[in-house]
């Protein structure tokens, strides 16, 4: 049966169509007969009973420059949809949480989310595996100096600090004991101490690679090692690491079977957990990237796997 199934998400005309994770997500609904309708956040608003948003009835192509076709332009309830993808980029700022809380303003007919606004609102990307610190780096999540740069003079094999919002590698930094840089950095990253960050002890097996596995419905679908280039030491592909086959070992699938129950109670049905060496570092539920590339490295269809099980949770509506 043909589902209407709607994205919320970035400008489309910016995607690229050869790594873009939404982007194969609406060409595999569109291969399997579905109505693809695409929005933005600031077409979203409340209509005094329900929310609605001017959508985009598209067809697209893994063709650069010209991947979609817009077939027609029309106001739609949320209501109407089955399915509603919320894949919007960070940061995940005011604007970004009022979008998730409207989403939501659909009465008795909710489309199906993928992922759930509840738990996205939850599963802040850097602070949701706290809940689980036996799987991580030590780490610290404060504002104030003493605290950090205490904390960076006792891991001798360096510290990665990074804000808590950021995302694609953005203001990542790798500082060693005794570094020079760390007040001003940390000063830098804190605002003179009035912001937290997240600063962890540094893992060395992350100069092999940062490994991203895509997890469905709790399970493990797919997984890419995003390797740093000699020059950086952030594997993240925005900043320039290079995607290489990865297999998962027993850590990484223990890793997984621990957050299965958190992540399916919180209806986050597409997630992607960050590893390095044998410790969890981010648990990405906003818009996790690596799709395609362990599509192709690994030769399986994660957007088939979501399709899949958002066709059979919505037939068991």
């Amino acid at each position: 049966m043909a589902l209407t199934l709607g994205f919320l998400m970035d400008p489309l005309e910016t995607v690229r169509v050869d790594h873009d994770s939404t982007f194969a997500l609406m060409l595999e609904a569109q291969r399997r007969g579905h109505e693809v309708l695409y929005f933005e956040q600031g077409w979203l608003r409340f209509n005094g009973t329900c929310a609605e948003a001017r959508m985009r009835r598209v067809q697209v192509r893994r063709e650069p420059g010209h991947h979609f076709d817009v077939l027609d332009e029309r106001v739609v309830p949320l209501s109407r949809l089955d399915v509603l993808f919320l894949r919007k980029d960070p940061p995940v700022d005011a604007d970004y949480l009022h979008a998730t809380q409207l989403v939501e303003l659909c009465g008795d007919n909710a489309p199906l989310f993928i992922n759930d606004p509840r738990g996205i609102r939850d599963a802040n990307e850097k602070l949701f595996a706290l809940r689980f610190p036996d799987l991580m780096p030590d780490t610290r999540i404060t504002g104030e100096l003493p605290v950090l740069l205490d904390f960076i003079a006792h891991n001798a094999r360096g510290t990665i600090l990074k804000p808590i919002d950021g995302f694609g590698g953005k203001g990542i930094l790798f500082l060693a004991p005794g570094d020079r840089n760390a007040r001003s950095a940390v000063e830098l990253l804190t605002r003179g101490g009035r912001e937290p960050i997240v600063a962890q002890a540094y893992v060395p097996e992350s100069r092999l690679g940062d490994k991203r596995i895509l997890l469905v419905d709790g399970e493990p679908a797919g997984a890419v090692m995003r390797v740093p280039s000699e020059q950086d030491h952030r594997g993240n592909m925005a900043a320039g690491g290079t995607p290489v086959k990865a297999e998962l070992t027993a850590r990484d699938l223990f890793v997984c079977e621990r957050l299965k129950p958190s992540l399916r109670e919180k209806g986050l049905t597409l997630v992607g957990i960050d590893v390095l060496g044998d410790f969890l570092t981010e648990v990405n539920v906003t818009s996790p990237t690596g799709l395609v590339e362990a599509d192709h490295l690994d030769g399986v269809s994660i957007e088939g796997r979501v399709l899949d099980v958002a066709e059979r949770m919505r037939g068991a509506r």
